[in-house]
């Protein structure tokens, strides 16, 4: 097939873009690209390619704006219930840490998707990946962390990996069995990071050669913040993690800085994620290395908060930056990447195409993927969206709406006004 006419061809070329080099979008005016079994064969202008590819079957872009999926490193997609309650309960003034102090936040998620069958969470799940996909999502990272015990914990990885199986986004697992102190350890912290360092992790390890033979091993997330992980207890973990073969990530600085952004650059993290109160050495220390520093902006929009990711501060220091959604039932139940990329413009102050960049080939960095997707170039997953847009700085200027106008994944055509209609669609 060959996708052509488009008004600007987003090509995101040359790989994972660091520092000032943040929003280098490698347009083609009127492109084109050729896809062959999936993958990219051909991108270009549309003379040259019509000229080269005459007989191709052909997709009329319709002078639309054409760009690489988004791709979304940082979820909590999979969860029972919900915590509108305690929604309103912030807008009465408590706070987020004082809820989960009470036994709400995460506690009270944990609850309810551990009474909830594997059929039920993908029940509850499918609608969120399917609006998510219809507003551009074509890869999406998934943590556990709402079970806090071994049993639910890989209850929710196989639940993730039948989900990678039953809907047309790639999904990226990761195991979060370290998102909050389980409520049976309330008081004995240590002897719940005992459970995940002794227990959990080299279970994981094995259950996972036993159910996803071939598959990359998931990451492995620590929630390193006041009320959560201590960071000595956050490097236990990780370190533990690390000597079995699993990737990392960590969630760090969301409320305070107690240097888990740096421990993330020591161990050779892929992302440091939320980053709201990073100090400048713990920026420096993410720029000299490959962890990529991710921004949630649905967060802080979420809980009303008016800090948001120095992404100004990373972009100087020459750090990678990343966006993600944060999709959660507490603090971002949100699916589309474009709302959280035109907050990012408004409240990171970053450009439309620093957004775009940090939510495509950026983001597929923070995922180690850059070399599959996120761009559009021969060789990589056909992963696009045609916008029904004339210029990519729509994207950000606009918001509440979905400007997609054509999901291809893999090179298979899904036009948006189908997908949320027809149940059959996959």
């Amino acid at each position: 097939m060959l996708i052509h006419s488009a008004s600007q061809l987003l090509t995101l070329a040359g790989g994972p873009q660091r520092g000032q080099a943040l929003g280098t979008l490698g347009i083609i005016e009127d492109g084109a690209v050729l896809i062959r079994d999936g993958k990219i064969a051909d991108v270009g202008r549309s003379s040259d390619l019509r000229a080269t590819w005459p007989d191709e079957p052909a997709l009329d872009a319709g002078g639309r704006v054409v760009l690489p999926g988004f791709v979304d490193p940082h979820t909590h997609a999979i969860w029972a219930g919900d915590r509108a309650a305690e929604f309103e309960m912030k807008l009465a003034g408590v706070s987020y840490l004082e809820i989960l102090a009470q036994g709400g936040g995460i506690i009270s998620t944990v609850r309810a998707t551990r009474r909830a069958s594997i059929e039920a969470l993908q029940a509850q799940t499918r609608p969120r990946l399917r609006r998510m996909f219809a507003h551009g999502t074509t890869t999406v990272e998934i943590k556990t962390g709402y079970g806090l015990q071994t049993s639910t914990e890989l209850r929710l990885l196989k639940a993730i990996l039948q989900l990678d199986q039953l809907e047309p986004l790639d999904i990226v697992p990761t195991f979060l069995g370290a998102h909050a102190i389980a409520p049976e350890y309330k008081e004995r912290p240590q002897e719940y990071v005992q459970l995940i360092v002794h227990t959990m992790l080299p279970l994981l390890r094995a259950w996972w050669e036993t159910h996803a033979p071939g598959r990359p091993l998931p990451f492995v997330d620590v929630f390193c913040e006041t009320g959560a992980f201590t960071l000595e207890q956050s490097r236990q973990i990780l370190e533990t993690a690390r000597k079995l073969g699993f990737p990392l990530k960590i969630h760090a600085d969301e409320f305070d800085n107690i240097g888990g952004a740096a421990l993330a650059a020591e161990l050779g993290a892929a992302s440091a994620d939320h980053l709201v109160k990073t100090s400048a050495a713990d920026i420096a220390a993410l720029a000299r290395s490959e962890t990529v520093a991710v921004g949630l902006p649905g967060t802080p929009f979420g809980l009303a908060e008016c800090a948001y990711t120095p992404a100004q501060a990373i972009i100087s220091a020459d750090g990678y930056l990343a966006l993600a959604s944060d999709c959660n039932p507490g603090t971002a139940w949100n699916e589309s990447m474009q709302f959280i990329i035109a907050l990012a413009c408004r409240y990171m102050k970053i450009t439309p195409a620093q957004a775009i960049a940090a939510a495509t080939i950026n983001a597929a960095h923070a995922l180690r993927l850059a070399d599959r997707i996120g761009s559009l170039e021969i060789g990589k997953q056909a992963d696009l969206l045609i916008l029904d847009i004339p210029d990519y700085r729509h994207l950000g200027y606009r918001f509440g709406g979905n400007l997609v106008h054509t999901v291809i994944k893999k090179g298979r055509v899904y036009p948006v006004h189908k997908l949320l209609a027809d149940e059959t669609w996959n």
